[in-house]
């Protein structure tokens, strides 16, 4: 009994944290909206800031992939 009570909160654990990951698809298409809504409005300013829209994909997708390393662990260890 206790065995599998203890699988059932490391499965729960897991899918929480697995939720971040879909979150980091909501977080990356915010980031590419904002830019592409800038760019419209001032299209001479949008080549500065094209540096920034990557390193703001690039952090919320490294977001997404530690909830998945999480959620691995949290199954497998």
């Amino acid at each position: 009994m206790e065995g599998s009570i203890a699988e059932m909160g490391q499965f729960l654990g897991a899918g929480l944290a697995a939720i971040g990951s879909g979150l980091a698809a909501v977080g990356v298409g915010t980031v590419a909206g904002n830019y592409l809504s800038g760019a419209l409005r001032n299209p001479s300013a949008a080549a500065s800031q094209t540096a920034m829209l990557f390193i703001g994909m690039a952090f919320a997708e490294a977001l997404g992939i530690f909830a998945f390393l999480v959620a691995l662990l949290l199954m497998f260890v």
